[in-house]
């Protein structure tokens, strides 16, 4: 088991309003330091007030997390002001609906960085931290497209896809070090204000506890920071028990 589960810095890139946001709170609740980021940082706030009120410690951080210079920034300012991180979370969706007869490069290479570039920058420079001090968390949220492409996704797919390979061989690199990597594949929909206004009749599913809630996903990634290193898993598929598959 990690040496250190309840205390230090739980990183989390991409928190935010929905399962970002869950995350940082129930890390805050285990005993962590939360440090959140996106790139408005100012949007960042309300989560940072609420872990506060709720008794937890919490940061606030704006960073583009598909610029090496402030990955590089970021990583260091939390190592160096606020504590070492034990656990890191790359929470970034990019999750775009575009035929593949209209996408554009630019769309394509944008959604590439954001759902994997950015994963490779932060994972790094964590986990050149982790090693030095053997142990550590390191947890990628995947998605459906992480197992399959389905119409009008290529993007998307091909970036969780990659996510996918990278977080298999950090793993493999990783694990005899005592650096727990993880992938988790959320399939389906999850209790969110855009799928509330975009997909009323998916949003109808909640009172059926046929939608995710952000809540428990979030308590699923805390358990896997809590494992055992004897019985580590690397792949947690979460979705409703109605979701076909």
């Amino acid at each position: 088991m990690n040496t250190q589960t309840s205390k230090g810095v739980a990183l989390v890139v991409g928190a935010g309003d929905s399962t970002g946001g869950a995350i940082a709170r129930r890390f805050a609740q285990g005993g962590c330091t939360a440090v959140v980021t996106r790139r408005d940082g100012e949007k960042l706030q309300p989560l940072v007030d609420a872990i506060r009120a709720a008794g937890g410690q919490a940061h606030g951080i704006a960073s583009d997390a598909r610029r090496e210079e402030d990955v590089i920034a970021l990583v260091e300012q939390v190592e160096r002001d606020i504590g070492p991180i034990e656990a890191f979370v790359f929470n970034i969706g990019a999750n775009v609906r575009t035929s593949i007869l209209e996408e554009t490069a630019r769309r394509y290479q944008k959604i590439w960085e954001m759902a994997c570039f950015a994963g490779f920058l932060n994972a790094r420079e964590v986990a050149k931290r982790m090693v030095n001090r053997e142990r550590g968390t390191i947890i990628f949220t995947g998605a459906t497209a992480s197992l399959r492409g389905s119409a009008n996704f290529a993007a998307f797919a091909g970036a969780k896809a990659a996510l996918r390979a990278l977080a298999q061989s950090m793993a493999r690199e990783l694990g005899p070090r005592n650096i727990h990597v993880a992938h988790v594949v959320v399939d389906g929909a999850i209790d969110t204000e855009f799928i509330r206004t975009q997909f009323p009749e998916r949003y109808a599913l909640k009172d059926q506890e046929g939608i995710l809630s952000p809540e428990h996903i979030a308590e699923n990634y805390w358990w896997l920071h809590q494992q055992p290193r004897d019985a580590w898993t690397f792949e947690l598929d979460l979705r409703p028990y109605m979701e076909k598959w």
